[in-house]
C-alpha cells in the first residue's frame, strides 16, 4: 500500500493509546475500573512476558501477540502500543518545529555492538539476578515512572488553583487534592532517562528505540523476517531522498535502496514523504536484492525465541485530639523487612516479578507506596514499598492488587486482603508519650481496624497500647497515627512471606434491641 492514510491511521490510533495511558496513570479520582486498565497493559511487552513467567498461562501472554504481530508487520509495537515509543515520537516533532536541522535525519549506520551487547547483557544480568536492570530499561516502565513522579503532581497542582478559583464562585465539580511527594532521590532515575530518552528523541528521533531498548532490539531482529514491510519499487524511485530526511529511525539507505527492518518502527513516513509512490507497505518479495534472507540470522531468531520460551477517622485521643510530644524520640525502628504491598505473597518473588512501572504508586488512593530506594537493596530500587510514616494502606482497597500488569501483585478479594498479614505490629514503651510525657494519647488504638493495638491500665488514670499480633495485617494505621517524631512508638516490620491473619474477635453488643418494635 503506498496510501498516506497509512500515517494518518498510526497518528490517531497512537494518539488514543497514548492518552489512555495518561488517563490512567493521572486518574486524580480513581474512576478508570481495573478490568480496563488490564486491557491496556495486556499487549506491554515486559510486564507480559514476566506475568506469563509467573502464571503459566496463555491467558497472561500478551507478549504472545506482540511477537505475532511483529512477525507479521515488523515493529508496529514501537509506534502503536508502545507509550514511551509514542511518547518520543512527539519529542521528535517538538524538535523539529524547533529546528529544522532535527528533522533532517537522513541514513545513519546501526549501533549494532551497541545494541546487541546491551541485549545480551540485560538478559544474562535478568536470568542471574533478577529483573531490575530489565525494568529500568523497559519502554513501559519508563514511561509509568515519569508520569507517576511527574506528570500528575503538575496535574494534581493545576486542578488544586482551578477548584480553588472555582471554589470562590460557590463551584465545587472539581476538588482539592493532597499531594504527598516521595523521598528526593527518588525522583533521579525518572528524571535521568527523561532526560536521556526526551534529549535523544528531539535530536535523533528513535535513537533509544533503535540503541538501548532491548525490547526494540529484539524486536527489530524478528522484524527482519517480518511477512508485511516497508519496501522499494526501484522502477519508480529517483533516489531523491525525502524518505530518508523523514525517516526518524534513520534506517533507509536510499541510495542502495536499501531499508534497515530491524530498525524501521512502521510510522510509515517515508511513504507519505515520497513524491513517486516508490515505496509501499506490502508483503515482502522473495529473490529481490534488498529482501534477502540470510538463513544464519533465522536460526538465531529462532533460538532467541525459544530462550525466552523457557524463561475510621485517623487517631481520636483520650481527650478527641492527637497531643503533641514535648520532645524527641530516641529508640530507632528496628525493621527486619521492608513492608511489600498486599497481595506480593513474599518480598523475594515480588522482586522478581516488579517492573517499577509505578501504576500501582499512581493508583493508590492513600498514596502509602512509595518507591523504594535501600528498601529493597540496591538491585531493586524504584519498587513499591509501603511508607506509614507518609499514610496508611486503606482497609477497605484492593486498588493495587487489581491492576499490576505482572502479577507482581496478585489479585485480592477483599475479606482474603483484610485477613492477609503482610506485617506485624511492634510498640516500643520507651518512644510512647504516655510514658515519656504522661499525657494521655491512645491515636494508635483508635485507628487500628482489626484492634490488634487496644489500651490497658498503666498508672494512675492513663492507659497505654497493648498489641496483638495474631489479628495484626500491617496496614500501618497505628503507625501513621502515632503523634511520636522523628521515630514512631509503634510501627509495623515487614513479613518475608505474606502470611494470614487471625480473623478479629467480633463481640455482640451487651444490650441487645428488641425483636419488635413496642408501638
Amino acid at each position: 500500500m503506498t496510501s498516506p492514510f497509512l500515517r494518518t491511521f498510526r497518528i490517531v490510533f497512537s494518539a488514543i493509546v497514548l492518552v489512555c495511558f495518561l488517563i490512567i496513570f493521572i486518574d486524580l479520582r480513581y474512576k478508570i475500573p481495573s478490568e480496563y486498565i488490564n486491557v491496556l497493559i495486556y499487549l506491554q511487552f515486559v510486564p507480559s512476558v514476566l506475568k506469563f513467567y509467573d502464571l503459566r498461562v496463555m491467558a497472561a501472554g500478551g507478549f504472545v501477540i506482540v511477537l505475532l504481530l511483529t512477525l507479521l508487520t515488523g515493529r508496529t509495537y514501537c509506534s502503536f502500543l508502545c507509550p514511551l515509543g509514542i511518547g518520543q515520537d512527539l519529542f521528535s516533532r517538538i524538535g523539529g518545529r524547533l529546528r529544522k536541522k532535527f528533522r533532517r535525519f537522513g541514513y545513519k549506520r546501526p549501533h549494532t555492538i551497541i545494541r546487541y551487547s546491551l541485549l545480551a547483557v540485560t538478559l544474562v544480568v535478568t536470568l542471574v539476578w533478577g529483573v531490575y536492570l530489565l525494568t529500568l530499561l523497559d519502554p513501559y516502565s519508563i514511561f509509568g515512572r515519569f508520569t507517576t513522579y511527574f506528570a500528575r503532581p503538575v496535574v494534581i497542582l493545576i486542578n488544586n488553583f482551578l477548584a480553588n478559583i472555582l471554589g470562590k464562585f460557590d463551584n465545587y465539580s472539581l476538588h482539592h487534592i493532597n499531594v504527598k511527594g516521595y523521598q528526593l532521590l527518588s525522583y533521579s532515575i525518572p528524571a535521568a532517562f527523561f532526560i536521556l530518552v526526551g534529549t535523544l528523541s528531539l535530536m535523533k528521533g528513535r535513537l533509544y528505540c533503535n540503541m538501548v531498548c532491548p525490547v526494540g532490539t529484539l524486536l527489530g531482529l524478528l522484524s527482519k523476517i517480518s511477512v508485511l514491510r516497508v519496501r522499494f519499487e526501484d522502477n519508480k524511485c529517483t533516489r531523491c531522498g525525502r524518505c530518508a530526511i523523514v525517516c526518524k529511525s534513520s534506517c533507509i539507505d536510499f541510495l542502495r535502496l536499501d531499508i534497515d527492518n530491524s530498525r524501521c518502527v512502521e510510522c510509515f513516513n517515508c511513504i507519505r514523504a515520497c513524491p513517486d509512490e516508490a515505496l509501499s507497505f506490502g508483503v515482502v518479495r522473495i529473490g529481490r536484492k534488498e529482501h534477502k534472507t540470510d538463513e544464519s540470522k533465522r536460526k538465531l531468531i529462532a533460538g532467541a525465541l525459544l530462550g525466552i520460551a523457557g524463561i475510621g477517622s485517623l487517631a481520636k485521643a483520650q481527650n478527641n485530639s492527637v497531643p503533641t510530644p514535648k520532645k524527641g524520640t530516641t529508640v530507632r525502628e528496628e525493621k527486619t523487612y521492608p513492608v511489600a504491598p498486599p497481595g506480593a505473597g513474599s518480598i523475594e518473588e515480588f522482586n522478581k516479578l516488579c517492573t517499577a512501572c509505578s501504576l500501582c504508586i499512581s493508583v493508590c488512593p492513600n498514596q502509602v507506596l512509595q518507591p523504594a530506594l535501600q528498601e529493597y537493596g540496591l538491585v531493586n530500587m524504584m519498587q513499591p514499598v509501603m511508607n506509614f510514616h507518609k499514610s496508611f494502606c486503606t482497609f477497605n482497597c484492593t486498588r493495587c492488587t487489581e491492576i499490576c500488569p505482572t502479577y507482581a501483585l496478585k489479585p485480592l478479594e477483599l475479606d482474603a486482603k483484610k485477613l492477609t498479614q503482610i506485617g506485624r505490629v511492634i510498640f516500643i514503651k520507651d518512644n510512647c508519650i504516655v510514658k515519656t510525657d504522661k499525657t494521655a494519647c491512645g491515636a494508635c488504638s483508635e485507628a487500628c481496624p482489626t484492634k490488634a493495638v487496644y489500651m490497658v491500665p498503666y498508672e494512675g488514670n492513663l492507659v497505654i497500647p497493648e498489641t496483638n499480633e495474631s489479628i495484626c495485617i500491617g496496614c500501618g494505621h497505628c503507625e501513621y497515627a502515632c503523634p511520636t517524631t522523628p521515630y514512631k512508638a509503634i510501627y509495623v516490620d515487614g513479613n518475608a512471606v505474606h502470611v494470614a491473619a487471625e480473623r478479629p474477635e467480633i463481640r455482640e453488643a451487651e444490650i441487645s434491641a428488641p425483636e419488635e418494635f413496642p408501638f
